[in-house]
């Protein structure tokens, strides 16, 4: 069930958030924190997806004599919440905008206060039969979104250590599909042998495929690649959680069709590595068919960008017109090494809302998808305006050297800066058939304020055409 307070901003819901944040973690606390009862539930839902033996985490966080050695390491990576380091990689800042999100990963005020008291009062084990039944770490936990109806493989690939960077192609890899099939969900992930006690402590260094850009399309009587003029699939980035699509805009797998990429950039692990990508797809049923369609509406700037040396706080802004109602699916920020933060606003009259603003660490891309009835509903001619944030000084880790200039370009020394979310194209009866759906889920009154959808309550109060 979700919490209708997150969607409908109210005086009193905003009196009780602030002075939830203004308690200590000693005064949240009402009784004895221990790891069996309070700690085990976090670490299973938002943490030993990785941190397991075979995971991509450096180290287990099972048992209670694996954990109880971090836990003040624990205690400093939750507190960091939203920002570069900050574990779990979820960075959406939970002061402003949607807070409603698919597979959203994130620890709440109440779990961080627990961990940090936890961790400052002596990690009290407690009592074993508190704990909830331990999870059973098969080949299937790696598919965090279910086990896929397809997995596609692609070959193999070898990166030595010390090697340069490389950008290039792979080969084709057939679907094997006799049928056309909409794709409920979607996710990538590369299986290597690097060895984590050896890698670097980012999890870029764990993976030799930094990003890869990639779409479907069939091959001819001569092999030949026709590129299918669709819109492409989202992006694979080092890190990257997986996609789940509108349940009423699903994407479009066709019968025969071959995956292919010419921009796959590779860097180099700690050691010699061999690495494939797998797809894992998850389909509608067979007799599904859309509802609206989808749309590439790509917000940012490639062109102009100018980061100059050291210096913090710097912005990027950027503005795109709606040609066509629209309801937003995700947001992902993407920027490179000097990229802290991003926001996303919507500009509808004079109305200016925040939809989203959340940090931002280029070893570790996040997608945020919203939840359907959070997803934001906005009509035609609203103006979305992106923000980033750089910092290009030596406090930025990620930063080689904060003396150098850096403009736009494809390189991690270089600089991107766009939204790259998924977005639908609704029609004027499918808008208005949306946010009547939205009125009815929400049970919105006429005073009731929805984050994302400026016209949602306005049928309640306006007057009909007609009317005396």
């Amino acid at each position: 069930m979700f919490n209708r307070r997150s969607i409908i901003s109210t005086a009193a819901f905003g009196a009780a958030v602030l002075s939830t944040s203004l308690l200590t973690p000693a005064q949240a606390q009402v009784e004895e924190v221990t790891f069996h009862k309070d700690i085990v539930p976090i670490l299973q839902r938002s943490c030993q997806n990785c941190h397991r033996e075979g995971g991509g985490g450096p180290m287990p966080l099972v048992t209670y004599n694996e954990v109880t050695p971090f836990a003040g390491l624990i205690e400093y990576k939750t507190g960091i919440r939203d920002r570069a380091g900050a574990m779990p990689p979820w960075y959406m800042e939970k002061n402003i905008g949607i807070q409603d999100y698919k597979d959203d990963i994130s620890l709440s005020d109440e779990e961080i206060a627990k961990i940090s008291y936890w961790a400052r009062n002596g990690t009290p084990e407690g009592d074993p039969a508190d704990a909830p039944a331990p999870l059973v770490f098969d080949d299937s936990i790696k598919w965090r979104l279910g086990e896929p109806d397809l997995i596609l493989k692609s070959e193999e690939i070898t990166k030595l250590a010390g090697t340069p960077d490389w950008w290039g192609e792979i080969p084709y890899i057939p679907t094997g599909l006799t049928e056309d099939r909409y794709v409920k969900s979607l996710e990538v992930i590369e299986v290597n042998d690097v060895d984590p006690a050896v890698a670097s402590r980012t999890v870029g260094g764990r993976y030799i495929v930094h990003h890869m850009l990639w779409g479907t399309g069939s091959l001819d009587e001569n092999g030949n690649l026709q590129r299918a003029l669709a819109l492409p699939w989202p992006i694979h980035e080092v890190g990257r959680n997986g996609d789940i699509f509108d349940e009423d805009g699903a994407r479009l797998l066709k019968a025969g069709s071959v995956i292919y990429s010419d921009s796959v950039h590779l860097h180099a692990a700690a050691t010699d590595a061999t690495a494939h990508l797998e797809f894992g797809f998850t389909f509608q049923p067979k007799d599904y068919e859309p509802r609206y369609q989808n749309s590439f509406i790509p917000v940012g700037n490639g062109v102009d960008i100018s980061i100059v040396p050291n210096k913090d706080k710097q912005e990027l802004h950027a503005y795109e017109i709606l040609r066509q109602h629209t309801k937003i699916i995700s947001f992902e920020p993407h920027l490179h090494a000097p990229g802290e933060r991003m926001c996303l606003e919507a500009i509808w009259g004079s109305q200016v809302e925040t939809l989203a603003c959340v940090g931002y660490d280029h070893n570790w891309v996040r997608t945020y998808q919203f939840e359907d009835h959070a997803a934001p509903l906005l009509p035609e001619g609203t103006i979305l305006h992106v923000t980033g944030y750089a910092n290009n000084t030596e406090s930025n880790t990620n930063i080689p050297d904060p003396r150098n200039w850096q403009g736009s370009g494809n390189s991690s020394i270089q600089n991107m800066f766009i939204d790259l979310g998924l977005k639908l194209a609704l029609t004027e009866d499918q808008f208005f058939e949306a946010m009547e759906e939205r009125r009815e889920v929400l049970n919105l009154g006429p005073n009731d304020h929805v984050i994302g959808c400026p016209l949602c309550t306005v049928p309640l109060v306006a007057p009909v055409e007609g009317d005396d």
